[in-house]
């Protein structure tokens, strides 16, 4: 954790701070995560999410962003996050600049209307490697991962999510309600915030298997 982004390891500290504004209910949500990489590094095999909205644009990519961080913060590196749609987009700039405001350093590598962004937390890890895709695109795990639904359109659109060992629904309301207004970044930040919160708080119920700490 030492060296993670010193602006992220502040704003996290923050969040952890407003754990009590999490409603029971969520909890009881956020805890179906936890459950699901506890009981794969118990069977010592690697947790892979995928978490999942209709246009992968938003609330999927803050997901899995704060996944991967919450994962580092709490030294279970094992873990592995992806986000999909039911279709493609693009990882929504109002998105990405949301995760630049929590403090991720952000490099756009590639133009045109899908661009692909590397998304770095901390020093001594990978950057995240982020771009609008479908939930079942070779990049992403084809079986034994849990499928996340962050949105109410998907989770109706996908009855079955093919290769899902597990799937649960945590729904975010969409930033995308505030576009080109003036409330615009004010609500894309209030998501992001919401959706680190409520990712530490899963990730803080994680009881790891004794042979694997560090």
């Amino acid at each position: 954790m030492s060296r993670m982004i010193a602006e992220i390891q502040t704003y996290i500290q923050d969040r952890i701070a407003e754990t009590n504004t999490i409603p029971e209910i969520r909890k009881t949500e956020l805890k179906q995560l936890a459950g699901f990489i506890e009981r794969q590094l118990q069977d010592k095999k690697i947790p892979q999410l995928i978490f999942i909205c209709t246009h992968n644009s938003r609330r999927s990519h803050l997901s899995q962003i704060w996944a991967h961080a919450a994962a580092y913060f709490y030294g279970i590196p094992e873990v592995t996050t992806f986000s999909g749609g039911t279709e493609a987009t693009a990882f929504n700039y109002r998105a990405v600049a949301a995760v630049g405001n929590a403090g991720f350093q952000i490099e756009k590598t590639t133009d045109g209307d899908n661009p692909v962004y590397l998304v770095r937390y901390a020093a001594d890890a990978h950057p995240l490697k982020c771009f609008s895709k479908k939930y079942s695109d070779p990049f992403n795990p084809q079986d034994n991962f849990c499928a996340i639904m962050t949105c109410s359109d998907a989770d109706e659109a996908c009855p079955i999510v093919f290769g899902a060992a597990e799937r649960i629904t945590i729904r975010y309301n969409d930033p995308k309600a505030f576009d080109d207004t003036e409330q615009e970044t004010e609500k894309y930040d209030e998501r992001c915030r919401q959706i680190a919160r409520e990712m530490l708080f899963a990730f803080s119920q994680i009881t790891v298997p004794q042979n694997k700490k560090e």
